[in-house]
C-alpha cells in the first residue's frame, strides 16, 4: 500500500501485550488525530500478559483517529496462518512465541482454540484481518521485520515481510527510501543510513519505543 500523507508520522514498535507501556507511549506523543499519522509496526501479542487489552486498545483508538496504519508482525501472521490452515506442525512455534500468554489474557483455556477463535470478539478479529504486510510514503517504508534485497516491494513474500532478519540486517543494500522495521529487538533504537529499528525490547523489561518522522525524534515509555 502507498501512498502520500501531510503532517508527522508517529511510528511505534513492537508492543507485545504491553498494555501500560502502550498507553503511556501513547500520551506523551505529540500526536495531531487530525493531521498526523500513526503506524503500528506488528507484533501487538504473545509474550506479555495484556494481549486483550492492547488489541481493544488499538480497536478504539481505530474509531478515534484519522489516519492510522496497523501492519502484520510474524505472531499475528503466525496464528492467524494456524487457524487459517489448523496445520498441527505450526503449534510448537506458536507456543514457543508464547501464544499462551495471549490465550490467558483471553480466557482461553488451550491452544485449540485457536482453531476457531471463538475467543475473539467480531471487532478484535476484524483488526487482526486487517492487518497490512506494509506501507509505503514517498520517503519511507514501513513494514515489520524487513526486505529481501533485490526483490521489488510489491514482489516480497508475507512471510518474508514478517520473519526476515538476517539477510535484511547483514547487506549494506539501499532499497530507494528509508525503511522503518521492527522485530529485532535492540537495546536502543538501530539506526543507518537505510534503515531504522525501532523494536526495543519492551516485553523483555526494556523501552517501547516511537519514532516520529520527519523529525526523527524517539519517545520512550
Amino acid at each position: 500500500m502507498r501512498t502520500d500523507e501531510k503532517g508527522k508520522i508517529f511510528a511505534i514498535g513492537d508492543i507485545h501485550g504491553s498494555y501500560e507501556k502502550l498507553r503511556r507511549l501513547m500520551e506523551r506523543l505529540p500526536y495531531d488525530p487530525e493531521r498526523d499519522t500513526l503506524v503500528f509496526l506488528g507484533d501487538y501479542i504473545d509474550r506479555g500478559s495484556q494481549s486483550k487489552e492492547v488489541i481493544n486498545y488499538l480497536c478504539q483508538l481505530k474509531k478515534r483517529a484519522q489516519k492510522i496504519i496497523m501492519l502484520m508482525g510474524n505472531h499475528e501472521y503466525l496464528m492467524l496462518e494456524y487457524h487459517r490452515t489448523e496445520d498441527p506442525s505450526l503449534l510448537p512455534f506458536l507456543r514457543h512465541l508464547g501464544i499462551d500468554a495471549t490465550l490467558d489474557s483471553y480466557g482461553a483455556k488451550s491452544p485449540n482454540s485457536l482453531h476457531e477463535m471463538l475467543f475473539l470478539s467480531a471487532e478484535h478479529q476484524d483488526l487482526l484481518d486487517s492487518l497490512l504486510p506494509y506501507w509505503e510514503t514517498e520517503d519511507y517504508i514501513f513494514v515489520h521485520a524487513g526486505l529481501e534485497p533485490g526483490i521489488p516491494l510489491e514482489q516480497q513474500d508475507i512471510s518474508s515481510l514478517c520473519e526476515t532478519r538476517t539477510s535484511f540486517l547483514s547487506k549494506d543494500h539501499d532499497f530507494g527510501k528509508l525503511v522503518i522495521f521492527g522485530h529485532t529487538a535492540f537495546d536502543m533504537p538501530y539506526v543507518t543510513p537505510t534503515r531504522i529499528g525501532i523494536d526495543t525490547g519492551a516485553v523483555y523489561g526494556n523501552l517501547l519505543t516511537a519514532l516520529e518522522l520527519p523529525g526523527f525524534v524517539f519517545y520512550h515509555s
